[in-house]
């Protein structure tokens, strides 16, 4: 007997030893405050009950209306450099964390943290952060006057210094490593997006980038290029009144290139419109477009190019979508002459405080030659992501869905085509399609008919760029970038929506595919034109 228990304890003993060890037990949120980082500082760390704060809205970002789970609220400063404050949040779900990391881009000049962007993956379950990008001033870029390591900050390094910083804090958070990082932003988000496949490509598996702002300083000149075109003589300013005109012409001659007919142009690229055809025949009048007023259009539509050697500098803006709210109006041509746009905005005040360093600096000055260059020389390896080279991301299994829409007034989308064939000629070695093929191995870009920078605008535009209740990889842009970094499964389409009047709570008005570019939804010749089931993907410009 005394054998036999001998025995039976040695068992228990040795199923002991070889049983795995227990997982690290959960911290409490407050006691993160005492963890010691590099160069960083948690200033506070906070538990926020289920329903308990609501994040405000922010640049291009609706507050949330989903109640939010409980969560760790973190907040902390990064200052890797003397003249760095790097001020960053990290949400934590206290309950059903899904193991994986999502960090959030920013918009602008970035200034603020952007919380609202938070919201939708602490929804999903995800670890969730996001950067000011290491100044605290959204509105001018004074911040940058005579701070070059602030605007290293902006550049990139706020982005990537969040993303270690922010990882420890969730490691330790949990006891335990994180099954994925991704990273998720447009637009100026889009450029960050961008900058950390090419520059820190082990800080994310998965990227989500859109409409990148990533050739950041000819992007703004192009907002001079407008800027002037239509602002250098009095006659040339485009009215808010006019824009109708200039978009019905544009949509009775090119709606029906893409098979249907509904106030859509699925590439704008075979529209061949122009603005003549609305010229006024005699004294200026409500309908119609004086010469001086079609002549600033022609520059809007072909974008900037030097005067010298009449080289491209940047794409201009497509067609079609001119009078869509909060696009040129917006952006472009403002509410009345002197009056501020966007772009105009951006444009004036990257050149007066970030290249020129003179807040007295006159956009009418502006050389499209020797001033091109001096931009470049002086912030462009800071600023742009434009490095076709993604081998090492790709080597480390990286994933990278990029998306644009065909009616953004903020960001010609073109640049987007630019960038995708960039990297195409250098992934690929041999035949034009087997480099598309080694391209979209792991990176793929989704043109979106009608839609405005980010989100909005007419057609089929929601597919998870904005909060949604359809999460699936079918219908969402995050969802399919995980289904294609966990189980290797390639998003081939992605089903996008369209509410009826833009409201998601009035219904759905038309649903239509999203194609990896160079391929487009074409419409089967039968079958409701408001339903994705009726369209495929095909490629129009197969040679």
């Amino acid at each position: 007997m005394t054998h036999r228990v001998a025995f039976i304890s040695c068992l228990v003993l040795i199923g002991t030893a070889l049983a795995p060890a227990p997982a690290a037990a959960q911290k409490s949120c407050e006691s993160l405050t005492t963890l010691t980082l590099a160069n960083t500082t948690i200033t506070s760390a906070t538990s926020v009950g289920a329903g308990a704060f609501k994040p405000p809205a922010g640049p291009g970002q609706p507050a949330p209306t989903e109640p939010l789970p409980a969560f760790c609220r973190v907040a902390a400063t990064a200052k890797p450099t003397s003249d760095s404050e790097i001020k960053f949040e990290l949400w934590l779900p206290i309950s059903g964390w899904n193991g994986k990391y999502e960090q959030v881009g920013n918009g602008g000049f970035a200034g603020t943290i952007p919380l609202s962007a938070m919201a939708s993956p602490l929804l999903r379950g995800y670890a969730t952060a996001g950067t000011d990008d290491g100044h605290a001033a959204a509105t001018d870029g004074l911040w940058a006057l005579g701070h070059p390591e602030k605007l290293i900050d902006f550049g990139y390094r706020a982005v990537h210094e969040t993303s270690v910083q922010a990882k420890a804090i969730t490691q330790a958070f949990y006891g335990k490593d994180l099954a994925r990082s991704y990273f998720v932003g447009c637009s100026d988000g889009g450029r960050e997006a961008l900058m950390e496949a090419q520059r820190f490509p082990d800080d994310f598996v998965g990227i989500v980038a859109g409409a990148p702002a990533n050739n950041w300083t000819h992007l703004l000149i192009g907002a001079i290029w407008t800027e002037q075109a239509l602002l250098n003589e009095p006659a040339s300013y485009l009215p808010p009144s006019k824009l109708p005109v200039l978009q019905n012409a544009v949509v009775a001659a090119c709606d029906a290139l893409d098979g249907v007919k509904d106030g859509v142009i699925g590439d704008p690229r075979r529209c061949h419109f122009d603005p003549a055809v609305v010229q006024c025949k005699g004294a200026d009048a409500p309908d119609c477009l004086t010469e001086p007023q079609v002549a600033a259009v022609r520059k809007i539509y072909g974008g900037p190019r030097n005067p010298r050697t009449g080289a491209q500098i940047f794409p201009g803006y497509s067609p079609g979508t001119e009078a869509v709210p909060a696009n040129w109006r917006v952006w472009i041509s403002g509410n009345g002459p002197g009056q501020p746009t966007l772009q105009a905005f951006f444009g004036n005040t990257f050149y007066a405080y970030m290249v020129f360093e003179n807040p007295k600096w006159d956009f009418h000055s502006f050389n499209f030659d020797s001033d091109v260059q001096t931009a470049d020389d002086k912030t462009a390896g800071i600023l742009n992501s434009t490095d076709p080279d993604l081998a090492k991301f790709k080597a480390r299994g990286g994933k990278l869905i990029q998306y644009h829409g065909w009616g953004d007034a903020a960001i010609p989308p073109q640049n987007s085509i630019n960038y995708f064939e960039s990297v195409q000629s250098v992934m690929g070695k041999t035949a034009r399609e087997r480099d598309l093929g080694a391209t979209q191995d792991f990176y793929r870009l989704f043109m979106v008919p009608g839609m405005s920078h980010c989100a909005g605008g007419v057609g089929a535009t929601a597919f998870g760029n904005v909060p949604s209740a359809q999460r699936d990889p079918g219908h969402d842009v995050v969802s399919a970038l995980d289904q294609w970094v966990e189980k290797g499964v390639a998003p081939n389409q992605i089903i996008a929506t369209g509410f009826v009047g833009g409201d998601p709570a009035k219904g759905v008005e038309m649903t239509r595919p999203l194609c990896p570019f160079p391929e487009e939804a074409v419409y089967k010749g039968s079958g409701d034109t408001n339903s994705a089931a009726s369209f495929t993907c095909q490629n129009r410009h197969k040679r």
